[in-house]
């Protein structure tokens, strides 16, 4: 598969926000009963960001990647972390060829546009570390060569909330290059019972997806995101949250001004994906858990476990409720 495969565009380089819903329907083709989960993917595209889910085995979390990088016209690859994984079995490595009797730099996976960490808490520090930090700088740097990865760029790692042995569990510092953390959970019966009869042909539904938008489209609409207006009541709204989150003694650790910053971003983002170019008060409210709750420590907490997250997002829910939103 080639690093970047770029459709050919079907409108103009700036393209309509009505896209945005087409292919948000397109990708509930084959990924049934959870529109709101594909908008939040595309937002985190959108905003720059990348995506953790923290959910069971077998609930669809590499069907949506898969259909929403065909929808795209994007690269997608998916690699499986296991606890002997290296760095350079993601990332890359120099190789030294005989022939030429020079060293040859073999890109690794990660080069390409939408891709799938399965089971990243499987794979030791050191390994995560090497991925997290090309999330961050998306770009890697292998021997003394550094290399841009091909963009627009989305990490979708998955990591499994009941199976603990032989995991590194991610720290909170970690954590935090995350721009989401989402649980899909299960279909309703109405979407499973599509699931059920598609199954025998998932494979072949997904390779019928059309594209949708293509690379450059992409990166035009991540550009659009300045764009959107923001009333002050509204900046005023998020602030109030993001400050009970360091004022509660129900939590130990409140989110940073970085993660202030990540929910302002994917707000904006999110807004786009309503085909809106303002944001509202529901902009915010719905990003507020998944953006915020792997931010935060509730007190008494010994770790980040799948608890933990219920916890600190009961906690959220609860202080959205004690903040008035702007009308």
């Amino acid at each position: 598969m080639s690093e970047t495969t770029t459709a050919t565009p079907t409108r103009e380089s700036r393209p309509s926000l009505e896209l945005l819903d087409h292919l948000v329907q397109e990708v509930e083709t084959v990924f049934h009963g959870k529109k709101e989960v594909v908008r939040l993917a595309m937002a985190a595209l959108l905003a720059r960001g990348h995506v953790l889910f923290e959910d069971v085995p077998g609930v669809g979390k590499t069907t949506l990647s898969h259909a929403l990088a065909k929808t795209l016209g994007l690269g997608f690859r998916r690699i499986q972390f296991t606890s002997d994984l290296l760095p350079s079995d993601v990332l890359g490595v120099s190789v030294y060829n005989p022939q030429t009797a020079e060293f040859e730099i073999r890109k690794g996976p990660i080069f390409t546009n939408v891709v799938v960490a399965d089971e990243i808490n499987r794979a030791p520090p050191r390994t995560q570390s090497g991925l997290l930090e090309a999330m961050q700088d998306d770009r890697v740097t292998i021997d003394d060569k550094t290399f841009r990865l091909p963009q627009p760029f989305l990490v979708m790692a998955t990591q499994n909330p009941l199976e603990h042995h032989g995991t590194y569990p991610l720290p909170e510092s970690q954590l935090d290059r995350f721009l989401m953390r989402i649980t899909i959970g299960y279909p309703d019966a109405e979407a499973e019972r599509r699931i059920l009869t598609e199954s025998q042909s998932l494979d072949a539904t997904v390779d019928r997806l059309q594209t949708v938008l293509s690379a450059k489209q992409v990166i035009a609409l991540q550009g659009r995101i300045e764009e959107v207006q923001v009333d002050s009541a509204i900046l005023d709204y998020l602030m109030a949250i993001v400050e009970r989150t360091r004022s509660t003694p129900k939590l130990r650790m409140g989110v940073s001004p970085r993660g202030n910053i990540s929910i302002f971003r994917a707000a904006r983002a999110y807004a786009l994906t309503k085909g809106r170019t303002y944001l509202v008060p529901d902009d915010v409210r719905d990003l507020i858990v998944p953006c915020l709750a792997h931010r935060i420590l509730p007190a008494g907490a010994s770790g980040t476990t799948f608890d933990t997250h219920d916890e600190a997002a009961t906690i959220l829910e609860g202080i959205m409720e004690e903040v008035e939103a702007p009308v």
